[in-house]
C-alpha cells in the first residue's frame, strides 16, 4: 500500500516538479543507430529476455554491466540489418507474419491462441513478440539477399569435394562446438590488431584456468549466438567454415583451441562433443518413395482437432467411400501440389520432414496413412509405390555444393556484418549521465 501511495504521489507530483524546473526522467537515449535511437527501456526489455534465457539454459550471468553492454551491441546489429532491410524496399506483412507465428505455436504443439495465452503467463507482451519476430524474418531475408544469394561455389571447388576420399567420413561424423569471436574493423590497423589478439588472449587465459565458456562467450563474443553461450550445435566438418573443421579434428570433447585467425577477426572454439566418425561408404543407390498428401494447415479458427478431424473424414471418403483420393486433394488440399493431386513425385530419404518421412515409410504401396503430423500441419498421406534407384550424378553434385554454401555461409556473414557496422554511424550514450 504504501509503494502505491508513492507511486501515486510521484504521478500527482510530477507535473509541479516541472513546474519548478526539475527535469523528470521518463526515457532516456541508450545509442544512436544511423538515425534511430535506442532507448534505455527497449534495452532493459531486451536484457530481462537475455538474462531469463541464459539462466534458462545453465549459463552463468556475467556482470550486468557486462552483460548490458553485449545487449547493447546485439541490438545495434539488428537494428543495422534491419534499417539495410528497409532501405532495400523489404517488408513482411501481416499475412506472412501470421503464417510464420502459426508455425511457432504449431512446433510448441499449440494452437495459435494457447501459444498467446503462454506468452502473456511469461509476461510477453503479445504485440511487441509480433514486432519481434517480423524484425527476425527481415533479418533472414535481408541475410539471404545480401549473403546467402552472393556465395559462389566454382564447378571446380565440387570437383575437389566429390574427390576428396575424406568426404565419407566427414559426413558421418559430428561436432558440438561452441566459439568466441573478437571481431576485427574492415581494414584495420597492425595496432587494433594487437590489441583485439591481446584480448582473446586473455579471454583464452581464463578459459584455460576453468572458466566457463559459455559465461565467457556471453561476456565477450562479437557473434550474434554470443547470448546463447556461443553454441554452434552438432554439425558435421563439411557445415562447418574450413578454419574450424581443421582445428576441431586435433581436439578431444571438452577441449579448446588456441586462437584462430579469420578474415573476420580472432577466434576460440571449444568442442563440446562429438558423435559418430565410422567412415561408411555412401551408398550408390537409394530407395525412393512416390507419393501424395492432403494437407491442411491449422490457424486461430482450424484448431489441431478440427484439421484432424477433417482428415478423418476424407479418409472415410477415400476407404469407405470410394471417392478419388486426388480429387480430394485438389479440393481439400492446402499444399503447392494439390493442382496435381497431392502428387509429390518421386521423393529421396531426407527430402521431407521426420515425422512425415517416418509415417510415409510405415506404409505398405497402395496404403493410406492415418491423419499424420508436421510442423507444416496435418498430412494424409498415399503411399504410391517405391523404387532403388541410382544416386544420380546431379544429385551428389547439387549435395557436394550445399555442403560448400554451408561451409562458407558463416564466414561470410560475419565479413558483411563487420562490413556494415563499420559502415554505420554509431553514437554510445549508455554511460553517459542525463
Amino acid at each position: 500500500m504504501k509503494l502505491i501511495v508513492s507511486l501515486l504521489a510521484a504521478v500527482l507530483l510530477a507535473p509541479t516538479a516541472q513546474a519548478a524546473g526539475r527535469a523528470v526522467e521518463v526515457d532516456r537515449i541508450v545509442a544512436v543507430v544511423n538515425n534511430e535511437a535506442i532507448t534505455r527501456s527497449e534495452l532493459q526489455q531486451r536484457l530481462a529476455q537475455v538474462s531469463q534465457q541464459l539462466t534458462r539454459q545453465g549459463i552463468t550471468l556475467p556482470p550486468v554491466e557486462v552483460l548490458e553492454k553485449q545487449v547493447l551491441e546485439r541490438q545495434i546489429m539488428e537494428r543495422l540489418q534491419i534499417q539495410t532491410a528497409a532501405d532495400g524496399g523489404m517488408r513482411i506483412d501481416d499475412v506472412a507474419l501470421d503464417r510464420a507465428l502459426g508455425r511457432i505455436a504449431e512446433n510448441n504443439r499449440m494452437s495459435l491462441s494457447d501459444f498467446r495465452q503462454a506468452l502473456a503467463r511469461d509476461g510477453m507482451d503479445w504485440e511487441r513478440f509480433r514486432e519481434e519476430i517480423r524484425n527476425e524474418m527481415l533479418i533472414t531475408r535481408v541475410r539471404e539477399r545480401e549473403v546467402d544469394a552472393r556465395i559462389v561455389i566454382p564447378d571446380a571447388e565440387i570437383e575437389r569435394y566429390l574427390a576428396s576420399p575424406d568426404n565419407e567420413a566427414q559426413a558421418q561424423e559430428e561436432f558440438n562446438l561452441s566459439h568466441i569471436l573478437f571481431r576485427a574493423p574492415e581494414g584495420a590497423s597492425p595496432e587494433q590488431l594487437s590489441r583485439l589478439y591481446a584480448k582473446a588472449e586473455a579471454v583464452l587465459a581464463r578459459v584455460q584456468r576453468g572458466e566457463p565458456f559459455d559465461k565467457l562467450a556471453a561476456s565477450y563474443s562479437d557473434a550474434p549466438d554470443a547470448l546463447t553461450g556461443g553454441n554452434l550445435g552438432w554439425r558435421n566438418s563439411g557445415r562447418l567454415p574450413g578454419l574450424f573443421a581443421e582445428a576441431v579434428g586435433g581436439l578431444k570433447p571438452g577441449q579448446n583451441s588456441a586462437i584462430l585467425r579469420s578474415s573476420a577477426g580472432f577466434h576460440i572454439i571449444k568442442l563440446m562433443d562429438k558423435r559418430g566418425g565410422s567412415a561408411k561408404a555412401v551408398p550408390t543407390q537409394v530407395q525412393q518413395t512416390h507419393a501424395s498428401h492432403i494437407l491442411i494447415k491449422t490457424s486461430e479458427v482450424l484448431s489441431d482437432a478440427d484439421a484432424q478431424r477433417r482428415l478423418e473424414e476424407l479418409r472415410e471418403r477415400v476407404t469407405r467411400g470410394g471417392a478419388k483420393f486426388a480429387d480430394l486433394a485438389r479440393q481439400f488440399s492446402a499444399d503447392f501440389s494439390a493442382a496435381k493431386g497431392g502428387d509429390l513425385g518421386w521423393i529421396y530419404p531426407g527430402d521431407t520432414v521426420p515425422e512425415f518421412e517416418q509415417a510415409m515409410d510405415a506404409l505398405q504401396p497402395g496404403e493410406l496413412s492415418k491423419p499424420v503430423r508436421s510442423p507444416f500441419g496435418w498430412h494424409l498421406i498415399l503411399m504410391e509405390e517405391r523404387r532403388v534407384q541410382d544416386v544420380s550424378a546431379d544429385r551428389k553434385r547439387a549435395a557436394a555444393r550445399n555442403a560448400l554454401r554451408e561451409r562458407k555461409l558463416d564466414e561470410a556473414y560475419q565479413d558483411w556484418l563487420r562490413q556494415l557496422r563499420d559502415r554505420a554511424y554509431v553514437e554510445y550514450r549508455l554511460d553517459q549521465q542525463q
